[in-house]
């Protein structure tokens, strides 16, 4: 029977580029993938997962009103799909996460979704928590932190690279707008910013 995967990580660890060499590692074998991404994410351009190397190819956009298994199902009926690649899951709402476990469970179709587990301020995303609960498979994407420690924050800057504390969850940017860090350097540049988490005892 077909899984429902989780490849997750902090920002900037490589998960789209991981996503696009399982594509060619399936079409190298004559197999046929379907891409989705989500349609508030166009930093590469609309309908296109793009990898901070520089690759970038086109997929399907889903948006939080999506029915995905209605989609895959259509999808399927039109050409065979042997595995089914989601970037930025995190962005997926419950009922999404479930849609795509029931393409596994009964459309029989490999589902492999990539995304971050936590936002800017500690909190799980929505798609990620349910994701960590149900998915039949977990893979953690290891990046580092500039101490040299396993980065498993995103730290969310401004412009003058200094930390942003508070805001909208989703906020879409790269490397301009996120750090990877540790979880210590991930509460020092909040304080050093003068933000203090609201479920941290500074006594």
């Amino acid at each position: 029977m077909a899984s429902l995967y989780f490849t997750y990580s902090a920002m900037n660890a490589g998960k789209s580029t991981s996503l696009l060499q399982v594509a060619h590692n399936y079409e190298e074998r004559n197999q046929r993938v379907m891409l989705l991404t989500p349609a508030l994410d166009t930093r590469g351009g609309v309908g296109k997962i793009h990898s901070r190397l520089g690759i970038a190819r086109e997929a399907l956009t889903f948006t939080n009103k999506t029915d995905l298994f209605q989609l895959v199902s259509e999808t399927l009926a039109q050409t065979p799909m042997d595995c089914v690649l989601l970037d930025e899951a995190q962005f997926l709402t419950e009922a999404q996460v479930w849609a795509l476990a029931r393409v596994a469970d009964f459309l029989n179709v490999p589902v492999m979704c990539y995304g971050i587990r936590t936002d800017a301020f500690g909190e799980t995303f929505a798609g990620s928590a349910v994701l960590l609960a149900i998915a039949d498979k977990l893979v953690e994407m290891k990046t580092i932190c500039h101490c040299g420690r396993k980065a498993t924050m995103s730290l969310r800057v401004d412009a003058t690279g200094k930390a942003v504390g508070s805001g909208e969850q989703i906020s879409i940017g790269g490397n301009d707008r996120y750090l990877s860090c540790c979880r210590k350097h991930w509460l020092q540049a909040l304080q050093e910013a003068g933000v203090q988490p609201s479920f941290f005892d500074s006594e």
